[in-house]
């Protein structure tokens, strides 16, 4: 296997590991939303 079979396939895959980290970072965070409690009228 002299035709860089192996070294090939990792520079794709860091590639798209890079691709895929960089789409990750500039995705929106998204917020915890916490239902909203009814105010209680027997207090």
């Amino acid at each position: 296997m002299a035709d860089n079979f192996l070294e090939k396939h990792y520079e794709e895959y860091e590639a798209r590991k890079a691709a895929w980290l960089r789409k990750k970072k500039h995705l929106p965070k998204q917020k915890h939303h916490l239902p909203e409690r009814p105010e209680d009228d027997a207090l």
